[in-house]
């Protein structure tokens, strides 16, 4: 579990995180949800540690980021899988050289449990066969499990995953969605999503927490989300004229 603590953020003088509180649980797929410019990107970043908070703690299972020391913080590194927004997959390594990279770097296995490890991890993403395939040979999608292989490579604690299905199709970002909560589950992850996919929030929604305008405003799951008091959670749940249809229809379910 991740615990975020009153966090607030300055840049400039100008306030962006106004007094941030929030759980995210183990086992679950959690959600960062808000408009662009809202705060989310900000709130992820430092609950990684990329930014400094000037007031608020974060929590690493009772474990007080502001009080660890440069190796605790260095050995809590190994404990993050990051999935970014773009891939991020190095363009002169194979599927395998890319899966291994981390393994290489910070594992401390030998060549042979490196090798076995990535091509558990590749096997896992339904890529077996692709591990001499270079990033420019596989499509977006395979790029993406790709990304999810190297980020789950060092079986960590904590999966943060930047709008993890940008610039995919809606039946690849569903599957990818499908595979974060399936590891998610099967190895007790937290896992925390950064993103604004409507579908993503229904699929896979079991925490989610909505930040407006750097605060957040409310938190709940896929199955509260259409009964929220905030009229600003509202306006981004129903912007689409899909989703206005849908609480039409869920406003008559409840009257009856």
């Amino acid at each position: 579990m991740i615990e975020a603590k009153n966090i607030s953020k300055w840049f400039d003088g100008q306030q962006v995180l106004h007094d941030i509180s929030a759980r995210f649980e183990s086992g679950k797929t959690n959600l960062i949800i808000g408009q662009s410019g809202s705060g989310k990107t900000v709130f992820m970043k430092c609950l990684i540690g990329l930014l400094t908070p000037e007031k608020g703690e974060i929590f690493y299972d009772g474990r007080s980021f502001r009080n660890m020391d440069s190796k605790q913080r260095k050995d809590l590194r190994t404990e993050i899988g990051m999935l970014f927004q773009g891939s991020a997959l190095f363009d002169n390594e194979t599927v395998l050289g890319n899966v291994m990279f981390p393994l290489k770097m910070f594992s401390g296995m030998t060549k042979k449990e490196q090798l076995d490890r990535a091509h558990f991890c590749i096997s896992r993403v339904g890529l077996d066969k692709a591990d001499d395939k270079y990033p420019s040979e596989i499509s977006g999608g395979m790029q993406k499990r790709v990304a999810i292989a190297r980020a789950i490579a060092l079986n960590p604690r904590y999966l943060f995953c930047d709008e993890p299905n940008s610039g995919l199709d809606p039946q690849t970002s569903i599957r990818v969605d499908n595979l974060l909560s399936d590891i998610t589950h099967e190895y007790g992850i937290t896992t925390i999503i950064n993103t604004h996919d409507m579908n993503s929030v229904l699929g896979i929604g079991e925490n989610i927490v909505f930040i407006n305008k750097g605060r957040c405003d409310w938190t709940g799951n896929d199955q509260t989300i259409f009964r929220s008091d905030s009229q600003a959670l509202n306006d981004f749940v129903f912007a689409s004229k899909l989703f206005r249809e849908v609480k039409k229809y869920l406003e008559k379910e409840y009257d009856k």
